[in-house]
């Protein structure tokens, strides 16, 4: 077929070639179709003109013959999730489901389209296979675009998840985290009439070591404790930064006898574990104080909060470097 030859749409002329580009028609025939291509009507759309948007029924698929179009979810102000180019189509899923369009289609370019009614669709379909083939393979290329944005976007949800809930510095879940998991564990141990202590680590002296060593070796310092305190506690056992040099760790089915053992094994290892800089260079350790505390009969967060905060003031008043009750 000559490429040079032309349809005449709507006593338009319209250069076969423009068909010839466009997915739908690959390997097709356009001389067996060419009647019920004339029927289509053509539609110029201006830059930021909608086609079509989330709820309309067109009962029509659009085939792009020149221009550029985009596709939205939400908004038109959002950012696109698709930009089709001349030889792609839109609508085709509206015509076969029935039921109204969820995205927004808009003119990112002046651009010219071939509108084809849901009569002359079906009757391409009957026309060739090979309309219906690459149909198919375009519906299979969208559903597998759809499924990897898909899986993006829970890949994105997951980051931003722990983002919001993990430490960046020590690694350990943060206040957020921990004080969502304390209601439902005092809820629990409530329930179930099971002993439930919590600690409250404070390092000693933090400001005067990084006024003397820096702030990286304060940094390094908090890492330090949180990587020491994970190796001495349970799997089991809730572990979190609560806040500047403060730490907390919630002890499930430990009575107040079983907390203060782990609390002065933290104390010790703390004490006797070097802080090791990034260039290898080593630094003295730290010293921490702890308040130890276990939930009273029918007790709730809060109320162990404040028993664990004073237990620590009073670890403080007796010199640091030691856990009180």
């Amino acid at each position: 077929m000559d490429l040079k030859n032309t349809v005449s749409i709507e006593g338009e002329l319209v250069h076969w070639a423009d068909f010839l580009n466009v997915r739908m028609f690959k390997d097709v025939d356009l001389d067996a179709i060419e009647s019920l291509l004339r029927a289509c009507p053509l539609v110029d759309l201006s830059a930021g003109e909608t086609l079509i948007s989330p709820g309309q029924t067109k009962n029509a698929m659009y085939l792009l013959l020149s221009g550029r179009l985009r596709i939205h979810l939400e908004s038109v102000d959002a950012k696109p999730i698709a930009v089709f180019n001349p030889g792609e189509s839109v609508g085709e899923l509206s015509v076969i489901d029935q039921k109204p369009a969820s995205t927004f289609v808009i003119a990112d370019q002046a651009s010219r389209l071939l509108v084809v009614p849901e009569e002359i669709f079906w009757a391409l379909i009957d026309a060739s296979p090979r309309i219906a083939r690459n149909l198919l393979f375009t519906l299979a290329d969208r559903l597998r675009g759809s499924n990897a944005q898909m899986s993006e976007s829970n890949r994105l949800q997951q980051q931003y998840s722990r983002q919001a809930t993990v430490d960046e510095l020590t690694g350990l879940h943060n206040r957020r985290w921990f004080d969502d998991m304390l209601k439902r564990q005092t809820m629990r141990s409530s329930m179930g009439g099971e002993t439930l202590s919590l600690l409250l680590i404070n390092v000693d002296h933090f400001s005067g070591y990084n006024d003397e060593f820096g702030r990286a070796a304060g940094e390094h310092a908090l890492y330090g404790v949180a990587q020491t305190m994970m190796n001495n506690l349970r799997p089991t056992d809730l572990l979190a930064r609560y806040g500047g040099q403060e730490f907390i760790a919630l002890l499930a089915d430990t009575s107040i006898a079983g907390a203060k053992l782990v609390a002065e094994r933290l104390r010790e290892a703390i004490a006797e574990a070097m802080i090791v800089m990034s260039d290898q260079s080593i630094l003295p350790p730290v010293t921490v104080s702890i308040g130890v505390t276990e939930m009273k009969p029918f007790g709730t967060g809060e109320m162990l909060m404040t028993d664990v905060r004073a237990a620590l003031d009073r670890a403080k008043e007796n010199g640091c470097n030691c856990l009180a009750e």
